[in-house]
């Protein structure tokens, strides 16, 4: 665990946050971390933000060294996509039992596995998960995954992130951490140009990244790797040859962005694909890092007729729906990039933003808020859930943008609600994906069901009886009268 603790210690000593940049050399040290409480690690562990991290490298068996249900509980935990492979998507684990523990065969049995996925499946490489159980009775990973790496002939990544050691985001970067210490720079790549790029904190959620790679294809740019997003494995090994790099989750991933731009001249930014501006922002960045890394100055020319083309086009579809959502108000409950580039993204049409949730933002983000939104009022750093239904129930949002956590609160609330986090169905990245966007929210509030659930329930209704039902005799005549006091009944409870 002393290596862990070192690792942990330098990832949150990171020079390329400005908010670690202002502390003073004694609160540096100390690092960014806050000691955990019980349930602290509730929205994820760091063996959680590991494998979110890489599972979608997808050509990769990744193997978590635990009992059964750390697997379990880490399986598909994002809606990532994959134009290729499926062997992600394979459950690998070791399934440690209380008698592996207790006569210690965990590290045998870590071996055993690793033979029989190379057998089983040949993978290019093997990623072998640490977690909390197997960091706690001491089984080194690290050398069971390099004596593997010898006897077999494949690359075998230790993934040394149990969830004991911290938070989700922690897990992220401990996750780079592994990629640069066993992968980044491990291959050499033929074909290296001057238009090679890499994408950092992009995981392809729904499939959006493929509605922003056919822009790069049309300038001539490469993307050298996507990481993680739709990932091979001898793709992130010779990433390192990229000419430049676009972070799209700092948040995640800034220290694997910072340390390939020491090790290997890679200079990077930080920019978003939602929304039709930062788009063509994102996209005029790219091209001029590569102008400054030697590529031929007329990618800039063509860039700017790329983005001229795509915003019209873009613009055009969304006028059909700015009538229709002019004035509309949007509380957003997400974070990270999420928590300007959509904001920003929404106010482009006319809509209006009551709030944003700022919990996993950095002060970058925070700041670009500020400069959106003029008001520092509309940002929150955590609203207590019954703080959200009170706002939605008084109707100061039309609708909710959020993850599934926080969708009964809208539902309770009667409001609608549209999933942007990462079990979304919809992909809303790129000049396409904002209209999609525009399209969802306009379904989601014009849909009939909100006017039909707002109306008084039929049993909340007090029908104004006007007659005594008949007596209860025989006869024809007391039947029509029974007919007749119905319809009354019918017609009162039309009113309610």
């Amino acid at each position: 665990m002393t290596s862990l603790s070192a690792k942990i210690q330098d990832v949150f000593d990171e020079p390329a946050c400005d908010k670690n940049r202002g502390k003073d050399a004694k609160a540096r040290k100390e690092g960014c971390s806050k000691p955990l409480t019980p349930g602290a690690a509730a929205g994820g562990c760091a063996f959680d933000g590991a494998k979110i991290v890489l599972q979608p490298i997808t050509d990769v068996a990744h193997l978590v060294h635990a009992p059964l249900a750390c697997e379990g509980n880490s399986w598909d935990n994002r809606g990532a996509a994959s134009s290729g492979p499926t062997l992600w998507r394979t459950s690998f684990t070791t399934d440690l039992t209380e008698l592996d523990v207790v006569m210690g065969q965990g590290e045998r049995k870590l071996f055993k596995a690793i033979r029989e996925i190379k057998e089983a499946y040949a993978p290019p490489a093997i990623f072998v998960y640490s977690t909390c159980v197997t960091a706690l009775i001491g089984d080194d990973i690290e050398a069971v995954c390099k004596r593997a790496g010898e006897k077999f002939g494949l690359a075998v990544v230790p993934v040394n992130a149990p969830g004991l050691a911290g938070s989700k985001n922690l897990g992220n970067k401990l996750a780079a951490e592994a990629l640069l210490e066993h992968v980044i720079g491990t291959v050499e790549p033929d074909d290296a140009g001057p238009y090679d790029i890499n994408i950092l904190g992009e995981f392809n959620l729904s499939g959006e990244f493929w509605l922003v790679k056919p822009l790069l294809d049309r300038l001539g740019i490469r993307v050298r790797a996507c990481i993680p997003g739709d990932a091979r494995y001898l793709d992130v090994a010779s990433a390192h040859r990229a000419r430049a790099a676009m972070v799209v989750c700092s948040t995640a991933l800034i220290n694997l962005a910072r340390k390939m731009e020491e090790r290997w001249d890679i200079p990077f930014f930080e920019g978003s694909f939602y929304g039709i501006t930062d788009t063509s922002e994102a996209l005029r960045n790219i091209a001029e890092l590569l102008v400054k890394k030697g590529a031929d100055p007329e990618i800039l020319a063509r860039t700017e007729a790329l983005i001229a083309e795509q915003e019209a086009i873009a613009w055009k579809k969304l006028e059909a729906y700015r009538r229709r959502l002019q004035g509309k108000r949007v509380l957003l409950n997400t974070g990270g990039v999420k928590s300007w580039s959509v904001v920003h993204a929404l106010m482009e049409i006319g809509i209006e933003i009551v709030g944003t949730s700022v919990k996993k933002s950095t002060l970058e983000d925070k700041e670009r808020i500020k400069q959106i939104l003029k008001d520092d009022n509309h940002m929150f750093e955590q609203m207590a859930a019954r703080d959200l239904y009170a706002m939605l129930s008084e109707h100061k949002a039309d609708i909710m943008l959020s993850g599934g956590r926080t969708q009964f609160i809208a539902l309770k609330a009667k409001t609608p609600w549209l999933d942007i986090n990462q079990e979304r169905q919809h992909p809303y990245a790129g000049y396409d994906g904002m209209v999609e966007l525009v399209r969802q929210i306009d379904l989601a509030i014009h849909n009939p069901i909100w006017s039909q659930v707002r109306e008084p329930a039929p049993w909340d209704c007090q029908p104004a009886v006007k007659d005594e039902p008949p007596s209860t005799t025989s006869g024809t005549a007391s039947l029509h009268a029974l007919k007749k006091f119905a319809g009354t009944m019918a017609d009162d409870f039309g009113e309610c």
